[in-house]
């Protein structure tokens, strides 16, 4: 019997890329998937909640909707760095924070929280003393209120916060594990064709875009990644906590 079998997973941005392709294959190894999303679903799923993951009382609400036990939750909701600091910190940082930890009262032991951060958070031990500063607010809020007193450039924003996110992941991890039995790890991208590829060239500029192709080999599909959060899903990864996985075709190895 597969691992999966007969959890009730909930997927953030399961309306496409990578969290289409989780829904999937989670779906095809016998989960019981809820998606949440700002856009309607194209695929088959156990349960829908439309949600817009940048507001606190939305994502409270769609809390509500979701089933009174979860095994598993997936945050792989997320906008480019192309959109405006506040969006991405609401929804990258902010909104998954909130939507976990509103998650986790229905989480028990041997549950697992998957987040989606990104080779680009690479450099998170160069504002460690910042990230962990944002990691100890306690609310969406406060977080809110900690950035308008430092505030974060247009240009670097996507990269600060998936640093944020990774910071906050592992240092936060092992109390949950602890306390609930819930694990807490990252899974980290390199480039993935999906839907947002175009702006990440965008963000970064063709300049760096073509410095850095010689590093892999081609961006990754979709369906590459999907099973690596599966993985940290199940009950094979039962003693998998606190870190950031690169799945990225070995290009953060490149860097050394």
């Amino acid at each position: 019997m597969n691992d999966v079998y007969g959890k009730t997973i909930v997927i953030t941005g399961c309306s496409s890329g990578i969290g289409a392709e989780t829904v999937r294959l989670l779906r095809h190894q016998g989960a019981r998937v809820i998606g949440v999303d700002r856009n309607e679903p194209m695929l088959t799923l156990d349960g829908f909640v439309k949600a817009d993951l940048s507001e606190q009382a939305a994502i409270d609400e769609a809390v509500k909707q979701l089933p009174a036990k979860i095994d598993a939750l997936a945050n792989i909701a997320g906008v480019p760095g192309t959109a405006p600091v506040s969006a991405v910190a609401r929804v990258n940082y902010l909104g998954l924070r909130h939507f976990s930890q509103r998650a986790l009262d229905r989480m028990g032991e041997g549950g697992s929280i998957v987040n989606i951060s990104s080779i680009l958070g690479a450099e998170w031990p160069a504002r460690l003393d910042l990230h962990r500063s944002l990691a100890e607010t306690p609310s969406f809020e406060a977080g809110l209120a900690w950035l308008a007193k430092h505030p974060v450039p247009q240009e670097t924003c996507y990269q600060y916060f998936k640093e944020a996110l990774i910071v906050w992941t592992i240092t936060q991890s092992q109390k949950i594990f602890l306390t609930r039995g819930v694990r807490m790890n990252c899974v980290a991208p390199g480039p993935v064709f999906t839907p947002i590829l175009g702006d990440f060239v965008t963000m970064l500029g063709q300049e760096r875009v073509q410095k850095d192709a010689h590093r892999m080999k081609r961006p990754a599909l979709p369906d590459e990644v999907a099973p690596v959060v599966a993985f940290l899903c199940s009950d094979t990864s039962r003693w998998v906590s606190g870190i950031n996985l690169p799945v990225d075709g070995g290009l953060a190895s490149t860097y050394l």
